[in-house]
């Protein structure tokens, strides 16, 4: 995908997690999501803070004393003190902008509305189906990516090959399937784990399980 491409699918996805925040309950607000720690309503105040300014940003990483995990469950937290009906808004207004926060490019706000649509989705029984060549785009970055992402030497001796598009990246015992199923695993989200099959898909279990999803 080109940055053209990748820019209208996040504000394609952007728009479907705003429909599907219009129409969650009270209980489903609160219901625990995929990342650890987090309800539903945190990552979905998290997600409306994707075009940070960086003298924003610079606060919030200051008042965590430097620790970016810290900043970004922070500012989630704090973000969701909004009453939820201004969730859907934010994102719609989001639409068209190419904004993003300060030192991301532009394919971590795919991985965020991809990833994080899952985190809210599956706990709460909500089919979001995951568009295959964004989800592609995203695996690629999240496997290229030296830092927070990377998950070397995690995934030595093991080839992640997906079942419904031409994707794949390293070498070894073949795991297969859903490239969004390889997209959730990549990010630590155990869940997708049982999509995967082939001659190395114990193993990545087996070395992925302790793991959890990230903001």
């Amino acid at each position: 995908m080109d940055r053209d491409e990748v820019w209208q699918a996040i504000d394609h996805e952007r728009s479907g997690l705003a429909d599907l925040f219009d129409d969650l309950s009270e209980q489903e607000w609160e219901t625990a999501s995929l990342c650890a720690g987090w309800r539903v309503r945190d990552v979905a105040a998290h997600l409306t803070l994707a075009q940070t300014r960086v003298l924003t940003g610079a606060y919030w990483l200051l008042k965590a004393r430097g620790d970016i995990n810290r900043m970004i469950h922070d500012s989630a937290v704090r973000q969701a003190g909004l009453p939820v009906r201004h969730y859907g808004a934010l994102l719609r207004g989001m639409a068209g902008s190419r904004r993003k926060a300060p030192g991301v490019t532009h394919l971590e706000p795919l991985i965020d509305a991809l990833v994080h649509g899952q985190d809210i989705a599956i706990p709460l029984g909500r089919d979001r189906p995951m568009p295959v060549r964004a989800a592609a785009a995203a695996a690629t970055r999240v496997w290229t990516t030296k830092w927070p992402l990377r998950m070397w030497p995690r995934l030595d001796g093991l080839e992640l090959a997906a079942t419904d598009c031409p994707w794949s990246a390293g070498r070894g015992r073949r795991v297969e399937g859903p490239i969004s199923a390889i997209l959730l695993s990549l990010t630590g989200r155990t869940v997708a784990l049982s999509r995967l099959t082939g001659p190395g898909a114990a193993e990545l279990q087996a070395r992925l399980s302790p793991a959890t999803g990230r903001g």
